[in-house]
């Protein structure tokens, strides 16, 4: 049997399709104000389904901003209605915490203090925080405070953001 036939596709969740679907609908409108989408996600909380997209620009992003994106889109959201169940549309900033989920914000984030959360422990321990220093598909570089650099599998990795300090 040739080889072809032996591999499964990957199907797409209905969550990644909705993710997908709405960053193609609000990627033209972002692009056209100067903002960066910065993630797009599809989440039940206390029983609502909230569909949020996060948008960002040098500055910051402010209520205005949101509002414009979110006026554009939901008129195209209600058009194609492809999310099957009923939902709320939030755009907002990424905030202070946000996560690093893409390439981008991975480059972006180099040089600066990150926090690590491990799905396991790694010598009994499963938060690290150190300066980004490296990364690749499967794995992230940080230099914890002794300026030892330490190699974490991105398999590994239930959470990794921007550390902030108050």
């Amino acid at each position: 049997m040739p080889a072809h036939f032996c591999r499964k596709a990957k199907r797409m969740t209905k969550r990644e399709m909705y993710e997908q679907k709405t960053e193609a609908i609000l990627q033209p409108i972002v692009d056209a104000n100067g903002f960066e989408l910065v993630d797009v996600e599809y989440v039940k909380e206390g029983g609502t389904w909230y569909l949020r997209a996060y948008i960002d620009k040098p500055g910051g992003i402010t209520v205005d901003d949101c509002e414009l994106v979110s006026r554009a889109a939901n008129d195209l959201l209600d058009e194609q209605d492809f999310v099957e169940d009923s939902y709320v549309f939030e755009v907002s900033s990424p905030g202070l915490g946000r996560p690093l989920k893409k390439e981008k914000d991975f480059a972006r984030s180099i040089g600066e203090t990150v926090e690590i959360r491990t799905f396991r422990a790694i010598g009994r321990q499963k938060e690290f925080e150190g300066v980004l220093k490296a990364y690749d598909r499967e794995s992230v570089t940080i230099e914890i405070e002794n300026e030892e650099e330490m190699k974490i599998a991105r398999a590994d990795i239930a959470l990794i953001r921007l550390a902030f300090d108050f």
